[in-house]
């Protein structure tokens, strides 16, 4: 069977960690990708779930740069951990 190479990009610290888990497995990540390519060929769907990371979520940023304003503008409201586990307990 003739074989194609495909190029990606991506980044160095993910290449070397994504290599990194594929060593402890036993394959290397030409394998890991072709596993991949097979399981969404026979599958016909990406087989793990893809979802947006909640952290980036409209509310979560817009509560982040108010967050970020209140800081700039001296606003600022010091607690101990004790408090701030007693406040999440409330």
């Amino acid at each position: 069977m003739a074989q194609s190479n495909i190029n990606i990009r991506m980044d160095d610290e993910m290449k070397r960690d994504f290599d990194r888990v594929c060593n402890e497995l036993g394959i290397n990540m030409t394998v890991a990708i072709t596993i991949l390519a097979k399981k969404m060929i026979r599958e016909q769907r990406i087989p793990f779930e893809v979802s947006i990371d909640p952290f980036y979520s409209q509310s979560n940023t817009a509560a982040l740069h108010k967050s970020a304003q209140q800081l700039r503008a001296g606003q600022v409201t010091e607690h101990t951990l004790a408090e701030l586990e007693d406040m999440a307990d409330e």
